[in-house]
């Protein structure tokens, strides 16, 4: 299925809803204004980083492995090992891989060093040997960048880069060369680079909650996040 983009959650998705409850009530999606990589003012920040202790990341670890699970019997996604980009995949390759374990799925996992280490077994590779079709965990995807370098890594050790897996699609238009384009970086890695793509979470559903019963008490951020995808976001 490489080329094909994976479904995403749509509107009234339960897991994503409870997704973003939890990243909201853990303090890593705050509103307010928040200037983004690309220079953009945004109403909301997602900051995968303040998953900062056992009970949050465990949590975050489940949330990867319930969406990856339904992926691959509703979408047939499959995968042999976890890779985390350096740095903050690391951990969430790390947390995914022992969830899943929990849940009957011991899958190898490795990540990268940023500087190639010269001395003990050397190079940029740390974990297992990276080997047949694996899955990239990382937070968000913004430019694709982080896809990009694990793509060529990847492929370097003659493995299969096959799918990514992230908490939120942002889903706004990319920057390249300093212009904003038609697609989103997501779309990008699926369409350009042929690889599938699972979110737990999407813009969509952060309006979707921000819209809920749930969400009420935050209502009020409603319409600026509407108005920043009306302004940056896909189609």
């Amino acid at each position: 299925m490489a080329g094909q983009e994976i479904q995403q959650n749509t509107s009234g998705n339960s897991l994503a809803h409870e997704f973003v409850q939890f990243a909201i009530e853990s303090g890593v999606l705050k509103f307010g204004q928040f200037k983004t990589k690309a220079g953009r003012m945004s109403p909301y920040f997602f900051n995968a980083g303040l998953f900062d202790d056992g009970a949050k990341l465990g949590r975050l670890a489940q949330f990867y492995a319930r969406q990856l699970l339904a992926e691959e019997q509703k979408n047939g996604l499959q995968f042999d090992m976890i890779f985390g980009p350096a740095y903050k995949g690391i951990p969430l390759a790390a947390a995914v891989s022992i969830e899943l374990a929990r849940l009957g799925r011991n899958l190898s996992f490795a990540y990268n060093r940023k500087e190639a280490k010269d001395h003990g077994e050397g190079g940029t590779l740390v974990g297992a040997p990276v080997r047949g079709r694996v899955l990239i965990v990382d937070d968000v995807m913004s430019a694709g960048t982080a896809v990009r370098e694990s793509i060529a890594i990847i492929k370097a050790a003659g493995a299969v880069p096959h799918a990514v897996a992230i908490a939120l699609d942002r889903q706004e238009k990319a920057i390249e060369n300093g212009v904003d384009v038609s697609y989103s970086a997501v779309q990008y890695v699926t369409k350009t680079l042929g690889l599938q793509v699972s979110a737990i979470a999407s813009l969509t559903d952060l309006l979707d909650y921000l819209a809920s019963e749930k969400g009420a008490s935050l209502g009020e951020h409603h319409q600026a996040v509407s108005a920043y995808r009306e302004r940056y976001g896909i189609n």
